[in-house]
């Protein structure tokens, strides 16, 4: 059936009609004449998988990466870069119904500090578009830049004279399970993560990743797939160190930090204008990104953050900054007075904000409140809510993930009866 691709879907999908019927196609540009094929049901939505480019659309370009439109990893490289971000600033538009400006991401590619490569018996790689236990095999990543292919050259090697077992995602079994690779972008430091099943892991891999600054061996010994486990051993560093601006912040295996170095710095100064008054509370405060940069300026900084380990890093990344900034474990409702804080930062995961937060901050008031969002669907949610107290000063977008529909938005709100 032969369809143009008439817009984008905000997931970054060529949307279309057939008999009242929406279809969304992976990897298509608006203008794309397509033939469909066969098309399947993905989270409640109609998704083809089987379809032919009949006549290629104006506006596309050749991507960079030879497994575009095979990996799961990146939608958007066949759009030209200023493309990309009038389709997030025209996305933000019709959620937000308001125009937001999207900031370009200062590179396009070699970008990422931080790339999980799945080890399977299928390949070494990303996750096939839409399907679980099918890999891509890549041998390098241009969105992670030039080190990843020397790492998976490494491991390749590793696992012929080691004789060592690859995971088989189906069955649940193996040995090698994961290599997290991960880069201060400021610094040149380069972290290697082998995440294994319960076994045996030889000093001989030092020998394959001698260019790494710190080399972690850590056991995830459970069937769940997810690319962290508890370190068994470390060589090198403990921690490898990223540079946002003047401030230092050292990175562990297991400790979140901003994915994307070169634009985070341009979001820690931005909550930084948005910031007002000295008395600052940083919620969701994880690793001290936005607290520790506050109180390199003069800010009096209080962090809050649900995750132990989360806040034991952050309070070194004070010490070692030499700032006066205090990180507490505890939950996101249990501060007692947002009121006394002249500027509340808010951080949430996707999932937003909680309800009892949202109406604690209404009811406390804080002058000032800056959200950090990753998620502008649910931004938009708790918008709604917060505006019976709160006004938007200022907003903006950072194209934190060039070649993907996501963006990262930053506003500034403002109490209604501020004086």
């Amino acid at each position: 059936m032969r369809v143009e691709i008439e817009k984008l879907s905000s997931e970054g999908f060529g949307e279309v009609k057939i008999n009242g019927k929406k279809l969304f196609i992976p990897f298509t540009a608006p203008g794309d004449i397509v033939e469909v094929k066969k098309w399947r049901k993905e989270k409640k939505k109609h998704v083809v998988y089987e379809y032919a480019i009949l006549e290629p659309s104006s506006i596309r370009v050749k991507p960079e990466c030879k497994h575009f439109g095979v990996c799961g990893g990146c939608l958007l490289q066949h759009l030209p870069y200023e493309e990309q971000l009038k389709f997030k600033e025209q996305k933000l538009s019709e959620l937000l119904e308001m125009n937001v400006e999207v900031l370009p991401c200062p590179k396009i590619y070699g970008y990422r500090n931080r790339i999980d490569v799945a080890i399977t018996t299928r390949g070494i790689g990303f996750r096939r578009r839409g399907i679980w236990w099918d890999v891509t095999d890549v041998k390098s990543c241009r969105i992670f830049g030039d080190k990843s292919e020397k790492a998976l050259r490494s491991v390749r090697d590793l696992i012929e004279d080691l004789k060592l077992v690859p995971w088989d995602l189906k069955k649940s079994n193996g040995f090698l399970r994961y290599i997290v690779l991960r880069e201060g972008k400021f610094t040149g430091e380069f972290m290697v993560n082998l995440v294994t099943s319960e076994g045996t892991l030889s000093k001989e891999v030092t020998e394959y990743f001698d260019f790494a600054t710190s080399l972690y061996w850590s056991v995830n010994n459970t069937k769940s797939d997810v690319s962290y486990g508890t370190p068994r051993r470390v060589w090198g560093t403990e921690f490898i160190r990223e540079k946002l601006d003047d401030v230092t912040y050292l990175i562990h295996p297991n400790s979140f930090f901003q994915t994307i170095s070169y634009i985070a710095v341009i979001l820690v100064k931005k909550v930084s204008d948005f910031v007002e008054g000295e008395k600052v509370l940083d919620l969701y405060s994880g690793v001290g990104t936005f607290g520790i940069y506050l109180a390199r300026r003069g800010f009096k900084v209080e962090g809050i953050e649900v995750n132990p380990f989360a806040v034991e890093m952050a309070n070194t990344n004070a010490r070692i900054n030499e700032v006066n900034a205090e990180f507490k474990v505890g939950e996101d409702r249990e501060v007692r007075d947002l009121g006394g804080y002249d500027t509340v930062i808010v951080d949430p995961p996707r999932a937003g904000l909680h309800p009892k937060l949202i109406k604690k901050l209404l009811k406390d008031s804080p002058e000032t409140l800056v959200y950090v969002s990753c998620n502008p669907r649910t931004f938009s949610e708790n918008l709604k809510k917060l505006k019976e107290g709160y006004a938007i000063e200022e907003i903006v977008a950072l194209d934190m993930f060039p070649h993907t529909p996501h963006v990262e938005i930053v506003a500034k709100l403002d109490l209604k009866n501020k004086i």
